[in-house]
């Protein structure tokens, strides 16, 4: 996705911010496993790295808030998400424009 920005052209990863990180006193075996690990993958030791710190600190298989209220809801003898959006959704008729 691109953003024209006056005459400047910008695209969404220049706009995201993104951390470094340095780790120091990584043993020779933990690197050259990483190493190892990124040529079977076929990738960078970095690009190993970060999917190996993104796996550990967001996993897809973790259970988001959402999902977690609407089970916590569902189990507490909740509404259904269609009753829930029966129940505040207006039903009054849309009144036309008037253009005079």
């Amino acid at each position: 996705m691109r953003l024209r920005d006056d005459s400047k052209q910008l695209t969404m990863q220049s706009l995201r911010h993104m951390a470094n990180v340095t780790v120091r006193n990584l043993p020779d075996a933990v690197h050259r496993a990483l190493c190892v690990r990124a040529a079977h993958h076929g990738r960078s030791t970095e690009a190993e790295i970060r999917d190996i710190l993104e796996n550990v600190a967001r996993p897809p298989e973790r259970v988001k808030l959402g999902s977690l209220l609407v089970s916590i809801a569902r189990e507490a003898g909740g509404l259904t998400d269609a009753e829930h959006f029966n129940q505040f959704r207006d039903k009054t008729p849309a009144e036309p424009m008037r253009f005079e």
